[in-house]
């Protein structure tokens, strides 16, 4: 069986995306608790796993709607590109379905010693919460990222859910604090479905709406300024109140990617975009990793 099909569809790049909230996460709980490593390990394995199936789904919703056709602006992947076909990637994704449940279910019980509790219970619904956004971003016959819901739940999914649940599983406390760098790390992950979102304008209007659709080029552009900026005031405004040492603000060293980055959004367009989607996926990543060292 050849591999190479099933390892392109799974966006292996995107996955820090995934681990910046739950790095983010670590560090906040590290500041209450001693943290885990089996804890942190199975976090982590249950991060990337939602993050490919979120990929695989996005793919076979995108065929099935139409979406990915001639004229795509992003990269071809494997069902376009005839790699794959369709009940090939149904049962890859009823796979990565099933270790995710697998990873998720271990998680909980090393953060909690028992599956039988009211805690553990509810990060099971949570999980298959999530589970189930990661799916129908544009799977079903009614697919939020169709309808401009995208941002929302990648906010939601991508920024407080794994921020401010990871730091709970890793710490068993929560601080209301931890909702500002929780939110930093959802605006600048939509900050990179907005890039997507600009870069495929004209292909998915056939298909979808989506926010930056919406706003049309000049002011998606001024969007993910907004989003880049707002991040950085959340994060900033966090460190402020609770730091007492300089280290703790060594992340500012990635504000000049995040500046270049963003000014390749706005002279950029189309194909010539995709570059800015991996770029912003890495620096967010070095910034949750350099937040963590810091603290």
């Amino acid at each position: 069986m050849n591999i190479k099909p099933y390892i392109r569809s799974m966006r292996l790049r995107t996955i820090p995306q995934s681990l910046s909230g739950i790095v983010c996460g670590i560090a906040l709980a590290s500041t209450v608790a001693e943290v885990e490593l089996p804890t942190v390990l199975t976090l982590i394995l249950t991060a990337a796993l939602l993050q490919i199936l979120s990929n695989l789904s996005n793919e076979l919703g995108d065929t099935l709607h139409g979406t990915d056709k001639e004229g795509r602006q992003g990269m071809i992947y494997s069902l376009q590109g005839g790699g794959m076909t369709v009940e090939q990637m149904k049962k890859f994704i009823s796979i990565i379905v099933t270790l995710c449940c697998m990873s998720g279910l271990l998680m909980i019980f090393f953060s909690f010693g028992t599956l039988f509790c009211i805690k553990s219970a509810a990060f099971i619904i949570l999980g298959a919460l999530t589970i189930w956004a990661a799916m129908k971003y544009t799977l079903g016959k009614h697919p939020y990222g169709y309808i401009g819901l995208g941002d929302l739940f990648v906010f939601i999914f991508f920024g407080l859910v794994p921020t401010v649940g990871g730091a709970f599983l890793c710490s068993l406390t929560f601080r209301p604090l931890w909702i500002l760098p929780a939110a930093a790390m959802g605006c600048f992950s939509v900050g990179v479905l907005n890039i997507n979102n600009i870069r495929d304008m004209k292909t998915d209007e056939a298909t979808r709406v989506t926010v930056a659709m919406k706003l049309g080029q000049k002011n998606a552009r001024i969007y993910q300024t907004v989003l880049i900026a707002l991040g950085w005031v959340l994060l900033l405004s966090y460190t402020s109140l609770t730091a007492d040492r300089c280290p703790e603000y060594l992340y500012l060293v990635t504000i000049p990617l995040f500046t270049i980055n963003l000014a390749g959004v706005w002279k950029r367009t189309d194909r010539q975009l995709d570059p800015m989607l991996p770029m912003l996926v890495l620096t967010t990543f070095a910034t949750a990793i350099l937040f963590l060292i810091g603290i």
